[in-house]
């Protein structure tokens, strides 16, 4: 085999490699490299190879074709594609399986239609799970919005999560996920929230004491490519990565969820505590302004979508 024959690429993802990404990540891509007898090599850089860039500049990447695949939330392509935002709304989805069926369904194709304008694929089938997100916080419990006045609470990028936060009364900060720890240590925020197996990969359970289990929101990574590149792709290759993608996402997904019910008893071990938080209060003190905003910036036909699954919410 030549060189012109092999198509050489990177995925970049932010998790370490101890986490429920990266080695899911190395499986695919080493299924691919055997299926197609190398002629499409992808490698597998966690922590996004050390690169010191926002997702945004990431993602940009993506575009430009610096990076061939990168696996991101749904609220950080909101700025090119509004829609995946509500990947995020809080506490509109009860089930891991709801939000598969959602997002591997009718809105996904939704959401692919407008990031395609972008330059970015997102390849179906390849939303990978990260989980409900949990409150975890160096010095106090959580049990209602009450407690989350004036608290400063580390958030991802999105406009929906600022927001969210905002809305319940805390103080939020956007600060990248691989500087959290040092944040958290430093005292430059009181708070996090973010799944159970991110606390834990993160080693978050050595700065914070109590978690809230609010179960906010639901969040995952979607796999999305370079369009161009994806395109130069032959079909039979793309039908390969297709076809691995649904085998190892589900096989991710199976491992995530299994993996979040578990590390409750794994992060008592670890001196942390926890407490069941009263969600139907937050889910209250958010009902009305916060969900009419958020079905206004998403549009009727998206949030008809959202809401035939998980029912009315405003």
């Amino acid at each position: 085999m030549t060189a012109a024959q092999t198509m050489h690429a990177r995925q970049f993802h932010y998790q370490p490699v101890a986490s429920h990404v990266h080695p899911f990540l190395v499986d695919l891509w080493d299924a691919v490299r055997n299926e197609t007898s190398g002629r499409l090599d992808v490698s597998v850089h966690p922590e996004n190879d050390g690169l010191k860039a926002t997702h945004a500049e990431i993602i940009d990447k993506v575009r430009n074709g610096e990076i061939e695949f990168y696996a991101v939330m749904g609220s950080l392509l909101g700025p090119l594609a509004p829609a995946f935002e509500i990947q995020s709304v809080p506490f509109g989805f009860t089930s891991e399986a709801q939000v598969y069926a959602l997002m591997d369904g009718g809105l996904g194709e939704y959401l692919r239609a407008e990031l395609m304008t972008q330059g970015l694929y997102a390849i179906p089938g390849g939303l990978m799970d990260n989980g409900f997100r949990h409150i975890s916080t160096v010095s106090r419990a959580v049990e209602t919005p009450n407690d989350l006045a004036g608290l400063r609470i580390r958030v991802p990028e999105g406009r929906i999560f600022e927001d969210t936060f905002r809305s319940l009364g805390a103080e939020p900060m956007a600060i990248f996920v691989l500087d959290l720890h040092r944040a958290l240590a430093e005292r430059r925020v009181d708070a996090q929230e973010n799944p159970l197996s991110i606390t834990d990969s993160l080693k978050l359970w050595e700065v914070t004491r109590h978690v809230s289990l609010t179960y906010h929101m639901w969040s995952g990574f979607n796999l999305i490519a370079n369009l161009d590149f994806w395109r130069r792709l032959s079909e039979t290759t793309r039908n390969i990565v297709l076809r691995n993608v649904q085998h190892h996402v589900s096989r991710q997904r199976t491992h995530t969820n299994t993996l979040n019910r578990e590390l409750e008893a794994t992060l008592k071990k670890r001196g942390m505590v926890f407490t069941r938080a009263d969600t139907a209060s937050f889910r209250a003190f958010l009902a009305g302004d916060f969900y009419a905003r958020w079905k206004a910036h998403f549009g009727p036909a998206l949030w008809k979508l959202l809401e035939a699954d998980v029912g009315k919410l405003v």
